[in-house]
């Protein structure tokens, strides 16, 4: 028994990091290429671009400057920046310098950035609206390439790709995090095709307004939230790779520890929020591409790991003293695994002294990813997420401070 449950908990962890991505992308060889809607050159609707920013004054003239350069018809964009509880200037300085250009919806009352995108919807007439992140910059073409996926009347949100800036200077996480988001981006691609993504990244992502629907104050994903909704009404939530969001990494390791455990925390939140998708009979492919991507992702690989180290454990040392040559596997199993968790440690302790080696990027950033995951469980249990602003530093915050 201990033996099956060992190899069904390392065939979930593969499933979930490897097996899924091949599946799909053997089914989508196996269905054709999808037909796709031709662009019409005259579909050029009105949009809303809404910027969240809470005490974003040091990426506002930045992010200002990106937005107005977009190409996209002056007469159809409209720009709506959300500054509600900043107590930087932030407010006082888009008005004095750009209130002619662009509406600022303000307040003194700090809620959180879900309630600022709830209040920002009341004040969006156009059929289409963007949400984008103030730290973040856009391609020139990213409104334009956005929007043309709307042509198609099934098409209810649609995402862009998130890319994250990363030199040689950079940290460890932040490298890790750039070679995750490569990956995640190549199955947001086969989701997309195959069926629909499941999740937009909230650093750039468009919803048709009419389906739009109030987000609870405290979520924590809302751009998780906001797109599974409307693909559970039956829309498809499209992915755009040429509309990206330019983004920093996070500064250092406790940074990034900070945000992805309270992205973990989101993610069980969503579940929760999100569990009538769970039903295959109902939902078809889009239940089936919503638990393998994140369900699993989120709530069993992290869970996996742990039992599959001790599960391991256990058999090892049960065949050193039988030794048998069946017994040999499961010790090889678990000198490898030790050697992959020890080269992990090593990349801990190396991005604590600023060092950095490349080859313990992967299994690094992995363990951090899923220790991270099972911390954001906790703190899900405990019931200490809200949807508050939380700022974390970030490589350009801290590049401009030194300034």
């Amino acid at each position: 028994m201990v033996e099956i449950l060992l190899l069904l908990c390392i065939g979930l962890v593969v499933y979930t990091y490897l097996g899924y991505g091949l599946v799909v992308w053997l089914l989508i060889k196996l269905r054709g290429k999808r037909t796709s809607v031709k662009t019409n050159e005259s579909f050029v609707p009105e949009v809303t671009l809404v910027v969240p920013a809470y005490n974003e004054l040091s990426c506002i003239p930045a992010k200002l400057t990106n937005s107005l350069g977009q190409e996209y018809p002056v007469d159809k964009i409209r720009f709506l920046f959300v500054t509600e509880g900043s107590t930087d200037g932030s407010t006082e300085w888009i008005k004095e310098h750009y209130g002619a250009k662009v509406d600022v919806l303000g307040g003194s009352e700090r809620r959180g950035k879900v309630a600022a995108m709830n209040e920002a919807l009341k004040y969006v007439k156009t059929p289409i609206v963007i949400f984008t992140d103030a730290n973040t910059q856009l391609n020139k073409e990213a409104v334009k390439n956005i929007v043309r996926h709307f042509q198609d009347p099934i098409v209810g949100a649609v995402a862009g790709e998130k890319r994250i800036l990363t030199g040689d200077d950079e940290s460890a996480a932040g490298s890790g995090e750039g070679l995750y988001w490569k990956y995640e981006s190549q199955l947001k691609r086969w989701d997309s095709e195959l069926h629909t993504i499941v999740g937009a990244a909230g650093e750039l992502f468009a919803v048709r307004t009419e389906l739009y629907e109030h987000v609870e104050p405290d979520t924590i994903l809302d751009d998780f939230i906001i797109s599974l909704r409307i693909a559970g009404k039956g829309y498809k939530v499209a992915y755009e790779p040429d509309a990206y969001a330019l983004e920093h990494p996070s500064f250092s390791i406790l940074d990034e520890q900070k945000r992805k455990i309270r992205i973990a925390a989101g993610g069980f939140q969503s579940i929760v929020r999100l569990s009538y998708l769970l039903n295959p009979f109902r939902y078809g492919i889009l239940c089936f591409e919503y638990v393998s991507h994140r369900v699993f992702r989120w709530a069993v690989a992290p869970i996996c790991l742990p039992l599959i180290f001790l599960l391991n454990a256990w058999l090892a040392y049960a065949a050193l003293q039988t030794p048998t040559q069946p017994g040999n596997v499961w010790i090889l199993l678990f000198v490898l695994q030790c050697l992959f968790y020890g080269a992990a440690w090593v990349g801990y302790q190396l991005e604590q002294r600023r060092l950095r080696w490349k080859l313990l990027f992967v299994p690094f950033y992995f363990t951090f990813m899923n220790v991270c995951a099972l911390a954001g469980l906790v703190r899900y249990l405990r019931g200490k997420q809200s949807g508050m602003w939380e700022k974390v530093r970030r490589a350009d915050d801290v590049l401009l401070k030194a300034q």
